[in-house]
């Protein structure tokens, strides 16, 4: 069986946690940011874990995380 290719652009956005589920940054946060709060800007700051429905293809794209 040949080596699975990891897609670089998934492997950029996407990191395991220990216990095997994958955290991502929240979108929102490059541009027009002084029409929002800056409660909103705060929160943004912090990373997200993936849904259920997305871990499956990102595991596909990621097979040695």
């Amino acid at each position: 069986m040949p080596k699975l290719k990891t897609n670089k652009s998934v492997q950029k956005r996407f990191r395991p946690t220990k216990g095997g589920k994958f955290r991502k940054m929240r979108g929102g946060k490059r541009h027009l940011l002084q029409g929002k709060s800056s409660k909103r800007k705060r929160h943004l700051r912090k990373s997200d874990l993936v849904s259920g429905s997305m871990e499956k293809q990102i595991r596909r794209l990621l097979p040695y995380a």
